[in-house]
């Protein structure tokens, strides 16, 4: 079956997953905030991964779950050759100019997250392991509440997805040492709240493009 809007869905999808990978390893915000003296911080990704979570509900809502797995395999792989042309620049030797303007250290330090191992097995198994089962659990649900009660579907496949995502991500990423161990609650917590939150003020939005998509497909898959 040929579908007209999958391809834009699943671009939209690869290119929020690329950009959240570079910016997680690009900057970590303080809020400004504590949660019983941890301080709330998070890596720069978090602001917009989460509408992965949102346009991956989507995909498993309108067009099944194994099309969504394959979608989210195509991330993966995109996700990978990524980090793999940024450690290939990482390890090439600079021109002398560019060396003096910017710099080894501060390609290091900015992008030397996502060219690194730990950085990248973090993203990789986090985003799996969160995805995959997100996905399943959505589609899951669909079958037994019978498609109704979308946001309940949502909501609760993303609390279980991002916990795994956010556990994964940032005890990998500590145990390499991309990030310090002082600062692990504190991004476990704000990451895993903040992602969260945005996918439930995201929940009109998901009824609506589900709603668009299924009238322009002409399907409501059912995992069955």
């Amino acid at each position: 079956m040929k579908f007209k809007c999958l391809d834009i869905i699943a671009a939209a999808y690869v290119a929020i997953l690329i950009v959240s990978n570079i910016a997680s390893s690009a900057k970590i915000v303080d809020t400004g905030f504590t949660f019983f003296s941890i301080p709330l911080v998070f890596d720069g990704g978090t602001l917009l991964f989460p509408f992965a979570y949102v346009l991956g509900d989507v995909l498993t809502e309108v067009y099944g779950y194994k099309t969504a797995r394959r979608v989210i395999w195509t991330g993966f792989a995109a996700l990978a050759l990524s980090a793999l042309v940024f450690f290939v620049l990482k390890i090439l030797p600079p021109e002398a100019y560019w060396e003096t303007e910017a710099g080894s250290a501060a390609y290091d330090g900015i992008l030397g997250g996502i060219s690194s191992g730990g950085i990248v097995l973090a993203s990789l198994a986090a985003y799996l392991a969160g995805e995959l089962s997100n996905a399943k659990i959505l589609s899951k649900l669909k079958v037994k509440m019978k498609g109704r009660m979308l946001w309940v579907r949502t909501i609760g496949s993303t609390l279980a997805g991002e916990l795994l995502d956010t556990l994964i991500f940032v005890s990998i990423a500590t145990a390499v040492g991309v990030f310090g161990r002082e600062i692990f609650w504190s991004l476990v917590l704000t990451n895993y709240f903040l992602k969260c939150g945005i996918e439930v003020l995201m929940t009109p939005f998901t009824y609506r493009a589900a709603a668009f998509f299924k009238r322009k497909e002409g399907i409501d898959v059912y995992d069955v």
